[in-house]
């Protein structure tokens, strides 16, 4: 028989994006002076990013690492969680005196992305007129949004940095970084990410955008004043399910949870397996901390990667890169396969190899595998 639903469960706010009033935690914020202009001619006003920092910039200003965050991530990479944050750090173990990103060493920036929902300017957001932007907010690249992170670099004083790092999506701003502005990047760790999206991974990308926007509750994105439990909660839901599985492999499903029904649940009669319990926990998690409009503008952006745009295409984009380059792939990754990590590692100078993080977790190893990606953190840090 199946569980009775809890009714103590309180019901989602319409968005879980960080708004104004609520607990700032660790952030700090820049604001740019004058609109950002957007690769779709388009111009965006009144533009902030959130961003989090941790250890000292050191009087050369040489010492800066910049961390650039996944999808559903933001600019609380290392901590507990707290007021203004409703998780622990997403690398927590690689940021930290004496860990990978020593912060007796680095001064370690993470901000979060132009587009996002937990403090930078987004679909959450308001206007400069007091309204809410919603489904009035412009579409965006992942070179608007490093446009915005070098207007946050330019304002902390720091020319070049030490080290650009990201995994996933992240990994495609620092690609970005590095490409288009080759004299600001020493050196470089790119984590199981593209050159240019595929058709595949526009495809599932595609299909958790359409059940956002198909959600009765979405209202053409201008839902974020609806009261709790209104919001298009079902349609987030369904994309976080949907990405979660392609996050991880088909090996750790099967060995967590075969064919096992939930318990207490029985299948025959309307109840769950324990995998789709599994995806049910990551879904809801999602909707009471992220904001379906951001959703929605991260993961556009995300199909529009294609470094070689305008640029003679992607070698001649890979050949403009400068810095040291370290590129690892996930081995059990099947959302971006080793092999598109290998066409980077061979079309950047200054990368000698491809590197393996061997993980069972599929493409979420590069957040969970701390031990060895700190590794290659050191290696292209020098040590």
């Amino acid at each position: 028989m199946s569980a009775a639903p809890d009714t103590a469960v309180p019901l989602p706010p319409a968005s879980g994006a960080w708004r104004e009033g609520d607990p700032p935690g660790r952030r700090q914020w820049w604001a740019r002076a004058t609109p950002l202009a957007l690769e779709s001619e388009r111009e965006l006003p009144g533009v902030r990013l959130a961003y989090e920092t941790w250890g000292r910039l050191a009087a050369d200003r040489g010492n800066a690492v910049l961390v650039l965050h996944a999808l559903t991530g933001d600019s609380h990479a290392a901590g507990p969680a707290g007021p203004g944050h409703p998780t622990a750090g997403w690398w927590d173990g690689l940021i930290g005196p004496g860990r990978p990103l020593d912060t007796d060493r680095w001064f370690v920036v993470v901000p979060n992305v132009l587009g996002g929902c937990q403090g930078s300017t987004g679909p959450a957001s308001l206007r400069p007129d007091g309204r809410r932007w919603g489904g009035g907010f412009p579409y965006l690249t992942q070179r608007d949004q490093v446009a915005a992170e070098a207007g946050l670099a330019d304002a902390l004083g720091i020319d070049r940095w030490a080290l650009v790092v990201g995994g996933s999506m992240g990994g495609m701003r620092a690609l970005e970084w590095a490409v288009s502005r080759p004299e600001r990047v020493r050196s470089l760790l790119l984590l199981a990410c593209t050159a240019a999206a595929t058709a595949e991974q526009i495809a599932w990308a595609g299909v958790q955008v359409r059940a956002i926007v198909d959600d009765p509750n979405w209202r053409g994105g201008d839902y974020h004043d609806a009261s709790p439990g209104h919001g298009p909660h079902a349609g987030l839901g369904l994309a976080r399910r949907l990405a979660h599985v392609t996050y991880r492999s088909e090996p750790e499903l099967q060995a967590r949870f075969g064919r096992a029904a939930q318990d207490h649940e029985d299948p025959a009669l309307g109840g769950r397996y324990q995998v789709e319990s599994y995806l049910d926990h990551h879904a809801d998690k999602l909707v009471r901390r992220f904001d379906a409009g951001a959703y929605v503008t991260l993961t556009r952006a995300m199909n529009a990667h294609d470094v070689g745009r305008g640029r003679g295409g992607v070698r001649a984009a890979l050949r403009r890169i400068t810095a040291t380059a370290l590129v690892a792939a996930v081995d059990s990754d099947r959302l971006y396969r080793p092999a598109q990590q290998a066409e980077l590692a061979a079309g950047i100078s200054g990368a000698d190899r491809l590197r393996t993080v061997r993980s069972p977790h599929g493409h979420d190893g590069f957040l969970l595998e701390t031990g060895q990606v700190g590794e290659l953190v050191r290696e292209v840090l020098g040590g």
